[in-house]
């Protein structure tokens, strides 16, 4: 396998055998605790998660963690990277929203998977981050917006799938409005104890919605508004 090597900046980043070793242990893994969808799979293998790292993290990249990346965000864990993917029902050329950018690691999933991917951050300085390395690694069918998630991107809209990266008590109907007929919104949304439920809902028509629940998982809550450097 090709060794890849990026420099950003001062900081010089490589894909070398050895965490491409780790990573395919990490697949495995993941695989076992139940994910199915081998181009959801395939998309992950690809991708070195050690460059979406702050550095010295590099080797810690391959656990099914997640880890802090700075602004008080994190870079979410594998396995639910690939859960909510998973649920996504991801094809190639479909348009797909992602409001929390973070680290872009999502986003190169998504892109990886064939999708064209438009991503909203509304910190700054994770958004420009972001932007640089999903630049850097190729990934052209990712568009990065700094902005309001609760806003999406209307302008871009409709939108076959539109993924929420963070904790939200519930999915503002401006966003709803933005998925397609059709399309698929998965999102972690608090529940009356607190709880974070993943659901899947798919937009029927006009004003219907079918919700799916997919289990309690913890993410960080998704805040409103432009955090400037």
């Amino acid at each position: 396998m090709e060794e890849k090597i990026i420099k950003l900046g001062n900081r010089v980043l490589k894909d070398k055998l050895e965490y491409q070793g780790m990573r395919n242990k990490l697949i495995k893994e993941i695989k076992n605790k139940g994910i199915k969808d081998q181009n959801v799979l395939n998309a992950m293998s690809a991708i070195p998660r050690h460059f979406f790292l702050p550095a010295g993290l590099e080797h810690f990249a391959y656990l099914d963690k997640p880890f802090d990346i700075g602004e008080g965000q994190t870079i979410s864990q594998p396995y639910t990277v690939a859960f909510q993917t998973e649920l996504l029902e991801v094809k190639p050329k479909i348009k797909i929203l992602e409001i929390g950018t973070g680290s872009g690691y999502q986003a190169a999933v998504l892109s990886n998977m064939g999708a064209e991917v438009f991503t909203v951050e509304r910190i700054e300085k994770l958004y420009l981050k972001a932007k640089e390395l999903l630049n850097a690694l190729g990934y052209n069918n990712v568009h990065c917006f700094l902005g309001d998630g609760y806003e999406g991107l209307e302008q871009y809209s409709p939108f076959d799938r539109i993924i929420i990266t963070a904790a939200i008590d519930e999915i503002p109907e401006k966003i709803k409005r933005q998925l397609a007929i059709g399309g698929i919104l998965v999102a972690p949304i608090n529940n009356q104890s607190g709880i974070q439920i993943m659901h899947k809902i798919i937009r029927i028509d006009e004003t219907n919605f079918n919700v799916e629940y997919h289990g309690s998982f913890s993410f960080v809550p998704m805040l409103p508004g432009i955090k400037k450097e």
